[in-house]
């Protein structure tokens, strides 16, 4: 009796364990696959009604007019659809964290402040049922960032559909992340300080620290090395100018005294993460090759005499300016929230974008910030197939509905938990409707007899 027990119990586990996990990854391209009839949106600002794209062993081999080409392989007749390059989120956490209030579930910030050595992608969780549920929205890439401390560490970029981070990995540690201190700061109450914003005496002493410390790494690696020093050796690839530097920060003080820090450690590559204050200063950005990372427009205003529109509309008047500008979704819930980023964009275009240029926000210009335009964000030939259909326009959630979806040429299954319970329950409410409709005609059919 207990032996059988401990059976049934086991293949419960088994079951609900089979029935709990993330779709099984799809395997390679197999045969040459066509795309015909559909509105191509290419994400370069190009649109090609009745289009016709082609894609071979993971690669796009044809972007075209059906007119101009014949279809080859297998044929998805797309006709009345629309196809886009897949969406890319920038600073993201996917895949860090699975549930808040589990610690076991969340590696997003590790101990200490000066943590360049500190890599995101080795705690990426492929199987998250978080990264899952952004593919039904069309984002199929993702940049895994570190949080914490003045130095988070060192991104990567993965995509969407993958066994484990080994699979998952489309750019190996691409950047370094740094929270660049505060100028100003919120009296912290619960330690007896004054409520509000106030100077933040350390600020001078915070920026020489993060001065220092690349002076010393910098020191180091030019030397004989006879210590071997994680921190200092992970700081190789940002004075190399491989990987770039991702530079948190909000003020226009703070931004105009990183830009200084860019120029006095020779750094190549810097993007601006956040940089809610950034169009006061779009001209230096832009003359000092500065790209910025907005926040998500869904907030209200951080200070008293801006507009209230002033989130919604900054990644506009940050392109119409010239800065290379891409919309990323660090906030609350910012895992969860993440799947609403083609809506992000579909906002810039209600607050003066057009919508090819709202659509480069999340696509090519996120590529090119992240460095991975040559394989990733348009739809050309000879980048990744990585690329959706839509039933109408992606960047309103009232018809961004996908019908397929492909991950470097490989089909991918849009299902998810959400998905499933949704099914489950229109399925019980449709059979409940059902069985009331037959209840009323019997009731008539009982009546008329009467």
């Amino acid at each position: 009796m207990r032996f059988r027990k401990i059976t049934f119990i086991l293949a419960f586990l088994s079951v609900a364990g089979i029935l709990n996990a993330q779709q099984t990854p799809a395997p390679a391209q197999d045969e040459v696959i066509s795309i015909i009839g559909a509105t191509a949106h290419t994400g370069t600002g190009e649109v090609i009604e009745n289009s016709l794209i082609i894609f071979e062993n993971g690669k796009i081999t044809k972007v075209a007019k059906a007119s101009e080409a014949e279809a080859e392989g297998r044929v998805i007749n797309a006709e009345g659809k629309d196809v886009y390059p897949g969406f890319i989120a920038p600073n993201a956490t996917l895949g860090l964290v699975e549930i808040d209030a589990v610690r076991a579930t969340d590696d997003e910030d590790e101990i200490g402040s000066m943590l360049p050595h500190v890599r995101s992608l080795i705690a990426y969780n492929a199987e998250s049922k978080v990264v899952e549920s952004m593919r039904p929205n069309g984002v199929l890439i993702g940049q895994v960032v570190p949080r914490g401390g003045r130095i988070s560490g060192t991104s990567s970029i993965v995509q969407f559909d993958a066994w484990n981070w080994e699979d998952a990995v489309v750019k190996e540690d691409d950047g370094l992340h740094i929270n660049w201190p505060a100028s100003f700061k919120r009296g912290r109450w619960w330690l007896g300080e004054e409520r509000g914003m106030k100077p933040n005496k350390e600020y001078q002493k915070q920026v020489m620290e993060l001065n220092d410390f690349f002076a010393s790494a910098k020191a180091y690696l030019s030397g004989k090395r006879n210590v071997k020093h994680l921190p200092y050796l992970a700081m190789e690839k940002v004075f190399t100018g491989d990987k770039k530097v991702y530079i948190h920060v909000n003020g226009e003080k703070e931004m105009l005294d990183a830009i200084q820090f860019k120029k006095d450690n020779e750094l190549k590559e810097m993007v601006f993460v956040g940089a809610y204050q950034a169009m006061d200063l779009a001209d230096k950005l832009k003359e000092n090759n500065i790209a910025v990372l907005v926040e998500r427009p869904h907030n209200l205003p951080n200070q008293d005499y801006q507009e209230y529109d002033s989130p919604y509309k900054l990644a506009t008047e940050l392109y119409n300016k010239g800065v290379l500008v891409a919309i990323q979704s660090a906030g609350r819930m910012e895992r969860m929230n993440t799947r609403n980023l083609p809506f992000y964009a579909g906002t810039a275009v209600a607050f003066g974008l057009d919508k090819e240029e709202a659509l480069q926000l999340i696509t090519s210009n996120s590529a090119k910030i992240l460095g991975i335009d040559d394989i990733a964000g348009s739809l050309e030939e000879g980048k990744d197939a990585t690329l959706f259909i839509s039933e109408g326009d992606a960047l309103d959630m009232r018809t961004n509905i996908l019908s397929h979806a492909f991950i470097q040429g490989r089909e991918i299954s849009l299902e998810t938990h959400q998905t499933e319970l949704w099914k489950r329950y229109m399925n019980k409410y449709k059979r409940q409707n059902a069985q009331n409709k037959e209840a009323e005609a019997d009731e008539a059919e009982h009546a008329e007899s009467k």
